[in-house]
């Protein structure tokens, strides 16, 4: 009896091994591939700013934390990401070797693009670099929706230059033309109820406004995907909104009467200087102004719904649940 069944075992084993043998000889390509395929290490860099830690609670949705890396400047911010089980490696995009060694066995990179008044381009240039000499496979940039040719000179002429400098490395890239963030609505227009006027300098431009929870869902959804080689997405609304349709939404929830003035750049800038900007900061937010009334935010695309599954958050459920939370 134990005969036969240690008999049985060893049949079993040969079976087994001989099912392995066909895998590893008849089908080898695909099968690696395959396999390969379920460890991908995706890196997100600026994993302690907003719309890169939002991509990596999206990503964990979906994707082991022991396949997720988080870059961060600062470990101490990071403690939620490493109870949670993503692997946290510290780097600055002007620190080079740093770069090298945080992309150490990584398939995938966020970059999530270096702030305004910062040396981007040189920051940028940098982490393409190291990722290519880290032997990374693949490169998403969060780049800017572009839908004229209007030049903001802190954001369009760094990220033309990024995108021209990732397309030449030989890098495998995706480009993200990212839209104007719902949440920066507060940054133009004050983050209270007008009282009666709203005055920014966009003219009747308009934006496709997306929410930054959105965006970071889409950003998720392609880092694991397929078919993004070498493919360029803006993700922005799919309905472009004037300030005079800001104005109508806020006085349906406001109830009372509230309109929009265009107003010149000048006499916005020495508006926010007064209630205590700095003059170069309300100098950048005049530029988003610029930037609307001359169609650079006003395409719509529907990337971002498509990759969702449900249409993006509208202008009036967005002032409802920001400015009229509760009602």
């Amino acid at each position: 009896m134990f005969w036969l069944f240690h008999k049985k075992t060893i049949l079993f084993y040969l079976l087994f091994a001989s099912v392995l043998f066909y895998l590893c000889t008849c089908n080898l390509q695909v099968n690696i591939h395959s396999f390969l395929f379920l460890f991908i290490m995706i890196l997100v860099t600026g994993a302690t700013g907003g719309l890169g830690h939002q991509t990596i609670d999206f990503l964990l949705t979906t994707t082991p934390a022991s396949e997720i890396v988080a870059m961060v400047r600062d470990i101490s911010k990071a403690t939620d990401l490493i109870k949670r089980g993503v692997d946290v490696r510290q780097a600055d995009y002007f620190d080079y070797p740093a770069l090298v060694e945080a992309f150490r066995g990584i398939d995938k990179v966020l970059l999530v693009s270096a702030v305004a008044f910062t040396d981007r381009v040189r920051q940028h240039q940098n982490v393409i670099d190291a990722a290519k000499e880290a032997g990374v496979k693949h490169l998403f940039y969060t780049s800017i929706q572009r839908s004229s040719d209007f030049v903001m000179p802190q954001v369009t002429e760094s990220d033309l230059a990024t995108e021209a400098y990732l397309k030449a490395s030989g890098l495998v890239y995706t480009i993200l033309k990212n839209g104007y963030y719902f949440e920066g609505l507060g940054y133009l227009i004050g983050n209270q109820v007008p009282d009666g006027q709203i005055l920014f300098p966009a003219g009747e431009g308009k934006i496709a406004f997306v929410t930054r929870t959105e965006l970071a869902a889409a950003t998720a959804a392609l880092l694991t995907g397929e078919g993004h080689e070498n493919q360029e997405y803006t993700l922005s609304g799919s309905q472009a909104y004037s300030f005079h349709d800001i104005a109508r939404e806020f006085s349906t929830l406001a109830g009372r009467d509230i309109t929009y003035e265009n107003t010149e750049a000048a006499s916005y800038i020495a508006q926010q200087v007064a209630a205590g900007l700095p003059e170069v900061v309300a100098s950048f937010l005049a530029q988003w102004g610029e930037a609307a009334k001359h169609g650079m935010l006003a395409g719509t695309y529907h990337t971002v719904e498509r990759l969702l599954g449900r249409k993006p958050t509208s202008l009036r459920d967005f002032l409802k649940a920001t400015y009229f939370p509760g009602t």
